[in-house]
C-alpha cells in the first residue's frame, strides 16, 4: 500500500512539473519583450509569434509582433500584425497606438490620404497624442503638395499608355493586312490553276481534233484507192 501511494505522489509531480513547463501567451509575450528591449527582433518575433499561435485572439501579441517586424524592415508583415491587432484591442489608449503605427507605415509609402484617417482614427480614442497629430498636419501638408507630381505621372503613364495602345493598333492592323493578302494569294491560285487546266483542256480538245481531222481524211483517201486483194499462195 505504501508503494502504491509513492507511486501516485511521483507520477502525480511529474505531471505538475510538465504541467508547468508549459507557457501560455502571457509568457512569451513576456519573453519577446525583454529580446525586444535588448533589440534582439528575430528572437523576439518568435517568441510573439508563439503567443499568437496559442491565443489567436491576443491583441498585444498581435502589436508587438507588428513593431518587431516593422524593426526589421517588414511593414507589409507589419502592416498585417497591425491590422489583425486592431481588430482585437479593447483599450482604446493601446487601439489608439496601433493605428498610429498604422499611419507611419502608410506615411511612409506616400500613401498620405490612407495614412491621415489612421491618424484621425488615433486621435478619436486618444486625443492628448501629440505625435498623431503633428503626423497629421504633416501629411495633409505632404498630400496637398503630392498633386502636382502625380498629375504629372498620371501624364506620364497616360501618354506611355495611349502609346502602347498605338503600337498595337498598328500591328493589329498589319497582321489584318497579312492576313488579307495569304487570302488574296490563295484565292487567286486556284483561279491560276483553273486558267492553266482551261489551256491544257483546250490544247488536247484542239490536238483530238486535228487527229481525227487527220484519221478522216486518210479514210477518204483510202476510200478513193481501188481495194488491193491479197493474193494467195498457190500450191
Amino acid at each position: 500500500m505504501l508503494k502504491r501511494n509513492i507511486l501516485f505522489l511521483l507520477l502525480a509531480a511529474i505531471t505538475f512539473s510538465s504541467v508547468s513547463a508549459r507557457k501560455n501567451d502571457r509568457d512569451h509575450i513576456r519573453i519577446g519583450n525583454r529580446l525586444y528591449r535588448d533589440s534582439l527582433h528575430a528572437k523576439a518575433q518568435v517568441e510573439y509569434q508563439k503567443a499568437v499561435e496559442l491565443n489567436p485572439r491576443n491583441a498585444q501579441a498581435h502589436y508587438n509582433l507588428g513593431n518587431t517586424l516593422l524593426m526589421q524592415g517588414k511593414p507589409k508583415e507589419a502592416m498585417q500584425s497591425f491590422e489583425t491587432a486592431s481588430k482585437c484591442h479593447d483599450s482604446k489608449l493601446r487601439l489608439a497606438d496601433t493605428y498610429h503605427n498604422m499611419g507611419v507605415i502608410l506615411q511612409s509609402q506616400q500613401q498620405f490620404a490612407e495614412a491621415i484617417e489612421c491618424y484621425k482614427n488615433a486621435l478619436r480614442r486618444n486625443p492628448d497624442d501629440d505625435e498623431s497629430r503633428y503626423n497629421l498636419a504633416l501629411c495633409q501638408h505632404q498630400l496637398k503638395n503630392q498633386p502636382k507630381d502625380d498629375q504629372q505621372n498620371k501624364d506620364q503613364q497616360q501618354n506611355k499608355d495611349q502609346q502602347q495602345n498605338k503600337d498595337q493598333e498598328q500591328q493589329k492592323q498589319q497582321e489584318q493586312q497579312k492576313q488579307q493578302e495569304q487570302q488574296q494569294q490563295q484565292q487567286e491560285q486556284p483561279s491560276q490553276q483553273q486558267d492553266m487546266s482551261r489551256e491544257n483542256a483546250e490544247q488536247l480538245l484542239n490536238a483530238a481534233m486535228q487527229e481525227e481531222r487527220s484519221t478522216q481524211d486518210k479514210v477518204k483517201r483510202a476510200q478513193k484507192q481501188p481495194q488491193r486483194r491479197q493474193l494467195q499462195k498457190q500450191w
